[in-house]
Parts: C-alpha cells; structure tokens; sequence
C-alpha cells in the first residue's frame, strides 16, 4: 500500500503532459502482456538443425551446424558468415546439401564438415581430367551422401542443367559423371535503337551483361564501337536461352546479330559453332591445331573411356598428351582470354583460355606461366613452359579442348581453319542463313542482304578481315 500511495504521489507530481504518456505506455504494456505470439516473427535465435535433420541417424559425427531461422522466401546474404548453411536437400534420398559461399574452398568444406582429408584427395583424383572442384564458386551446390560414416556421393551443381557427380565405386576411390541437359532452348529476338553505347543500349532492350560483352568482342574487328557506332543506329539480335522445367538454367546462345549503321551493315551469323557474315567468311580468327611450334611426339590419345590399370576405375583422359622436355615453350592454340591459371594437387600448373562462345583450350602439368588470369592472349602467342608437375610419371604437357562445355579430341575435332566457307558447307550455310533472316528481317531487307551476299568480295562494303 506504501508503494502504491507513493507511486500515486509521484504521478500526481508530475505534469500532465507526462502523467498521459505514461498511462499510454503502460496501456500497451499490459495489452502486449495478452496478446499471443505472431506465427510470422523470425526469431533470433538460430534454429539448430536437430529440426531439420533425424539426430538418430545423422549426416555427421554431431549435427554441430546450425542456420538462422529465416522467414521464406530468404535470400543467401541474410545467413550469417560465422554460420553453415547445410540443409537436406529436396528430392536427393538421404542427401544433404551446402551451398558455397565466398571464401570457401574444398578443404575448409570437408574440415567444416568434419570429412576426412583422404576422402577429398580420393574426390580429388577422380575429377583430375573434369577439374570441376577446384572451381567452386559462391551459389554452387554441393550434395552429400554419407551412409556407413563414408561418403558415398558428391553432386557437385553448377545450374539447373550441369552438374558433376562423384560415386564411390568398390575398393576406395571414385568415378565421375558429368551431366548436361540439353533442356528446352527459346528463340527470342531483342531489337532496339544505340542512344549512347551499345553495350548500355542492349542491356535496356533486354541483353544480358554477357551476351552484350560477347558481341562487342565478336565484332570489335569489324567496327569500331566507339567511333562507327552512332546515336540512332539500329540492331537486332537473335539468342536462344535455355529451360529446364520452365526455369531459366543461364545458359544462352547468341544466333544472328544485325547492326544498322549508316554507313554500312554489320552482319554475323551462328553455323556450326562458328560466327560468319552473309558471304560465309570466318569472323573469329583461326585455331592452329597443336599447342607447340615444332614436333613432339603423342604420347597419349583422347580416350573418354579409358580405365586405371591397377584399381580398374575409369578414368577418362580428356586429352591429348605430347612427350614434351621439361621447360619447352607452350604457345595458345587460338585468340583468347585467360580464364584460370591455378596449381592442382593431380594436374600440376594449368592454364585455362576461353576462346569466344563456343570454345576452351586447357595445358596441364606446366612448369611455368607467362600469363595470369584475365589476359588476352593471341594464336602462337607462348604462355607457359612445359613441366612435369602434379600427378605425372615424366614430363609431358596434357592439352584439351572443350566445344561447347564438352571435351572433344582435338586432334580430330572440327575446328576454324578455314577463312571462308566453301562447296557444301557454304550451301549449307546458306539454307540456315534464310532461316535466320525469317526470324529478323523484314521483306524487302532480307532481298538485299541477300543480293549482297551473291555478290563478289571485291564489291561489297562490308571489312574484310
């Protein structure tokens, strides 16, 4: 009763603008006080994963890891560093799946996970000639699948349409398998008008960062984009972008280009994993077909089907190698930029090169390189020595060739040699060059383009490269 008189005394003490915003604070207070909890509110206290996963049979020694209970949809920058993002994954039987995040690396995944080294070196050797783990990059997904305290499968998801699985086989070791959709592929013409650039004009009509770079690349031979290109020039595209189950995989196809310039046309068409103009003339540069200048011998054939002589798993050998003294020079086999230069436990010093859309060379088991990641580089230009580094029984240097993400025989495969086109392929051109126009022409200017492609090299405006 003494508080309750002297609480009364000090309320009537004070003015009356403070004596209602008191009453009002304790109103709520006391309306909060029966009110019951939102379902909605996110909590800020992490939600061990003991609510996601069975602890009877777990995925790991102890379900240590834990994820912030976030209300859906969330976005992956919202997950805390300091926290694992490990959750089952849909639709993968007794499999667990952890998204990469910036910073990670293979090993502080398998060390964060609590798998053994031994098993990562196993993972390691099996993906010598897809060299698919030493690429992870923040996004990609990676399954798990431990049954009998032994990892059993590693999925490894690059998108919707690529990924690369790993499965123990008998004995200690494992086989891979890369997977690639071909999923459903839409046309889609994007047209629209320069006001700056055609880089920031494309975007606005629809082109991606990529496939706006990826043109301006292709024609920077033939046009000076700064200069030629004016305010008010015109241009049409023609992509395919790829689906699977209606869902864009990021995958994308640039078919036919047209920039109206008021000078003259800029023209390139898709035919065969190569870009050419109406007439049929190449407009990427040649690809010589060895990696060296001079003879070495082959030493090793492509040969996807190859198996270990000893423990009788298979491991594909995605290349050709060449018997090559250690330090001899190793040239680029085409125009390119320099995707990844990295030091692999198996494949020793490698350098990557993309080499436009549609084609990527590798050179493995260097001694040295003479370039770093992001440099252009330019056909015989020398890049590296050759070496005997990572897992290799002498010196030698590995190469490889991928057309559209898969490995082909570069000894063999049909690469651009030739300036023009000619006989039958040009015939055949020609057919798919009609059915691009249909796609983004009017009438009256597919008749003149293609009048302007019946006519002689000599008459024509268009840059002969």
């Amino acid at each position: 009763m003494r508080w309750i008189s002297a609480s009364t005394g000090f309320m009537t003490a004070l003015p009356k603008l403070h004596q209602q915003a008191l009453a009002a604070l304790a109103a709520l207070l006391l309306l909060a006080a029966f009110l019951p909890s939102s379902d909605d509110a996110i909590s800020s206290t992490p939600l061990s994963l003991d609510h996601l996963i069975d602890t009877d049979a777990p995925l790991f020694e102890t379900p240590t890891f834990s994820i912030r209970q976030l209300k859906a949809p969330w976005t992956f920058d919202q997950v805390p560093v300091n926290e694992t993002l490990l959750v089952p994954a849909l639709g993968q039987g007794n499999g667990y799946q952890y998204i990469v995040r910036k910073g990670d690396t293979l090993s502080k995944i398998f060390e964060r996970l609590q798998l053994p080294q031994k098993t990562m070196y196993q993972l390691l050797e099996a993906d010598l000639n897809v060299l698919a783990l030493d690429n992870l990059k923040p996004g990609h997904t990676l399954v798990f699948d431990k049954q009998d305290q032994k990892l059993q499968r590693l999925e490894l998801q690059f998108s919707l349409a690529h990924k690369v699985v790993y499965q123990r086989k008998e004995g200690d070791g494992f086989e891979f398998n890369e997977v690639q959709l071909e999923g459903e592929w839409k046309q889609k013409l994007i047209s629209g008008e320069i006001l700056y650039s055609f880089t920031g004009s494309g975007k606005q009509a629809g082109l991606s960062q990529w496939e706006a770079q990826t043109i301006t690349e292709l024609l920077k031979k033939r046009v000076d984009f700064r200069r030629d290109i004016q305010r008010g020039d015109k241009f049409e595209v023609l992509l395919s972008r790829q689906y699977v189950d209606n869902e864009a995989t990021g995958n994308n196809k640039i078919e036919a280009i047209r920039i109206k310039n008021r000078r003259h046309n800029i023209n390139a068409f898709l035919f065969e994993d190569n870009y050419y103009d109406e007439k049929g003339r190449n407009l990427e540069k040649a690809f010589q077909r060895y990696p060296f200048n001079g003879k070495y011998r082959l030493s090793s054939n492509f040969n996807p089907r190859r198996r270990h002589p000893v423990t009788g798993l298979i491991r594909p050998h995605n290349g050709t190698d060449f018997a090559m003294r250690k330090g001899s020079p190793v040239v680029t086999t085409g125009d390119g930029i320099v995707s990844r230069v990295v030091r692999h436990k198996y494949a020793g010093l490698y350098i990557e090169i993309k080499h436009g859309q549609s084609y990527k060379t590798r050179y493995l088991h260097l001694n040295k390189s003479y370039v770093v990641k992001g440099q252009r580089v330019k056909r015989g230009q020398k890049i590296a020595q050759s070496g005997n580094t990572g897992r290799s029984t002498g010196a030698h240097l590995h190469f490889e060739l991928h057309v559209n993400g898969r490995p082909v025989n570069a000894m063999t495969a049909k690469i651009p040699i030739a300036v023009s086109l000619t006989g039958k392929k040009k015939a055949a051109f020609q057919r798919q060059l009609k059915d691009y126009l249909a796609r983004i022409e009017t009438p009256k200017a597919k008749q003149q383009l293609a009048l302007s492609a019946e006519k002689p090299d000599t008459k024509t405006k268009e840059t002969t490269l």
